[in-house]
């Protein structure tokens, strides 16, 4: 690889840092080309992608991105996973993928400029969805103006069942 390959690398490599939200690195020593296939692909259905470069250009790609806490992390066969949008879904991925292949090891991962954990991506893969926690907020939204209608028409209602009770009381003493 010639210097402006590597500098066309590096600048596309910065570019993916700059915008992912969720960056995991990862060992993928010994898996088929296949396994990694399969990963990619699973990782394409939640808007991220897996790259594979050196750890050298790794490093000057990361530098200035919200990711550059990972530099340290890049020895041996370093995998990087930048996701782009929701971080659970492929979060769940990479830990479903790693206890179905052992030879694939997560490192770590940052998510929005804090360092996280192998533990702490774990309890990120553990949450619902996105759209999963919107709909549980607006479950909630909706549940206080339910109940204060019901509150509210409770009165009149309690006043109406009064008023008939007095109309059946005056009927019987009427018979």
């Amino acid at each position: 690889m010639n210097r402006d390959e590597k500098s066309t690398v590096v600048s596309e490599l910065n570019e993916s840092f700059n915008r992912a939200k969720f960056t995991v690195v990862a060992d993928y020593c010994g898996l088929t080309v296949l396994e990694l296939q399969e990963l990619r692909g699973e990782l394409r259905k939640c808007d991220s992608e897996i790259r594979v470069a050196k750890n050298t250009l790794l490093k000057r790609a990361v530098t200035n991105t919200t990711s550059e806490l990972l530099v340290n992390e890049f020895s041996g066969t370093s995998a990087v996973v930048m996701a782009y949008d929701d971080p659970i879904l492929p979060a769940k991925a990479l830990t479903r993928f790693a206890d179905g292949h052992a030879k694939f090891k997560i490192r770590c991962a940052t998510l929005e400029g804090d360092k996280l954990t192998l533990d702490d991506l774990i309890v990120l893969s553990k949450l619902p969805t996105k759209e999963v926690l919107l709909g549980q907020l607006l479950s909630v939204l909706n549940g206080v103006p339910t109940g204060l209608v019901q509150v509210l028409s409770a009165v009149p209602r309690t006043f109406l069942y009064g008023l008939r009770a007095i109309e059946k009381q005056k009927e019987q003493i009427d018979n």
